[in-house]
Order: C-alpha cells, then sequence, then structure tokens
C-alpha cells in the first residue's frame, strides 16, 4: 500500500496513542473547535448538534454513539457533523467520570441501595459478561450449557442503572456545552462574514480602480 506505514508501530504504542493522541488532547478540542466554528451551518443548529453527540457519551451504548448521536442531530434538527464532532466529549479521559457519574446516579434514580462505591468493581462485571457472550457462543456448537447469569448481573448492576442514571447529566453537560458553544460559533461567524465581506470590497475597489485608470488612459 502506497499510504501505509512503512514500520508498524507495536501494539503499546498504538494503545498509548489512542489514550494521549499526538500533540495531546488539548491540541485535539483544538481542533475539533476549530471544525465545529467553520461549518456553514447556522450557530444554533451546529449547537444543538453538540449537544446530541454530548449526551449520547452518557449512554452504555459503545460502539453506537456516533449513529445514536446522527440520528439524535437529526431529530432536533440539528448539524450532524457537530454531532458527531461532539461525540469526543467522551474521550479516555472522561470515560471513567462519565460512567461513574452515570451509574450513581442510576441508583440513586432507581432506589438501588447497593453500595455506592460498586463502580470500582464495573470493569470485572463487563469482563464478565463479555465471558458469558462468548462462552453461551461456544455452547451452540457443543454439549455446553448455556449459563447468563453474569450477564443478568450486569445487566441488573451496571448497564440499566447506567442507561438511566446517563440521562440527567447527559442533559445537563449537552446544555452547558449548547450554551457555551452558541455564542462563541455566532462570534466567530460574524468575524468570518466582516473578513469575506471586507475582501471582497477590497476586491471590488481594485477592479475599479484598474477600470477608471483604463478610462483615463484611453
Amino acid at each position: 500500500m502506497v499510504f501505509r506505514r512503512r514500520e508498524q508501530q507495536p501494539y503499546w504504542k498504538q494503545g498509548l496513542r489512542f489514550l494521549w493522541p499526538k500533540g495531546g488532547w488539548g491540541r485535539a478540542a483544538r481542533y475539533i473547535r476549530h471544525r465545529l466554528q467553520r461549518l456553514p451551518d447556522p450557530p444554533d443548529k451546529i449547537a444543538r448538534g453538540i449537544f446530541a453527540g454530548v449526551f449520547m457519551t452518557f449512554t452504555p451504548l459503545y460502539g453506537l454513539h456516533f449513529f445514536l448521536a446522527a440520528l439524535l442531530a437529526w431529530v432536533l434538527r440539528g448539524n450532524i457533523v457537530a454531532a458527531l464532532m461532539g461525540t469526543f466529549f467522551g474521550n479516555p479521559l472522561t470515560y471513567v467520570p462519565i460512567a461513574v457519574v452515570s451509574l450513581q446516579t442510576g441508583h440513586w434514580i432507581l432506589g438501588d441501595e447497593s453500595d455506592p462505591e460498586d463502580h470500582r468493581w464495573v470493569g470485572d462485571k463487563f469482563a464478565a459478561a463479555g465471558r458469558d457472550l462468548w462462552d453461551n457462543f461456544v455452547a451452540i456448537f457443543t454439549s455446553d450449557r448455556a449459563d447468563w447469569s453474569d450477564l443478568a448481573l450486569f445487566y441488573d448492576d451496571v448497564f440499566f442503572p447506567y442507561l438511566v442514571g446517563g440521562i440527567i447529566p447527559g442533559i445537563i453537560t449537552g446544555l452547558i456545552c449548547y450554551y457555551i458553544s452558541l455564542p462563541l460559533i455566532r462570534a466567530y461567524q460574524n468575524r468570518r462574514k466582516g473578513i469575506i465581506a471586507a475582501k471582497i470590497a477590497a476586491m471590488k475597489a481594485k477592479k475599479q480602480k484598474q477600470a477608471d485608470g483604463n478610462a483615463s488612459a484611453d
């Protein structure tokens, strides 16, 4: 392949790059902000897209955030590209606090009296649920008996509370991002329109000056 790396990076470097992109997350955030500001839609439509993307990062539906953010943006008549960029609010630096807040809120809403520090074992429950899925898939082709106990525990203790609990902090965080981004995008677009208008006016003045010069020469 012409554009393929000559030397494949080791897996640990790829993992490190995922956790900390080249230039850092600050540079990545500036790039996303720059791209959002240059979108051609009205500021309120772009801001609605950002809300949709940020809100979806508070759901446990990993792997579907892009699709669901685009769908929500379409429903809200927001900018779909802005929604896709808004999902980058969820990243390796924010997923843990997002999960903790969503789970604790979900257990509170559902009246679950389990240990509030139980989020320390979420990783184990994810792993156990994954093993259940794999073992039960293998059981289809073998004489093993399917056992859904770990997956049921994961649903009751993690997935459903996460799904319910992510709604409130998702809406709050999404609205904060909406109201912060709206005036920033509006100011940027107004400034950009002013710069473009000034360039057009300068070009017209230059053409008019050339036309006047040609007329006087005749």
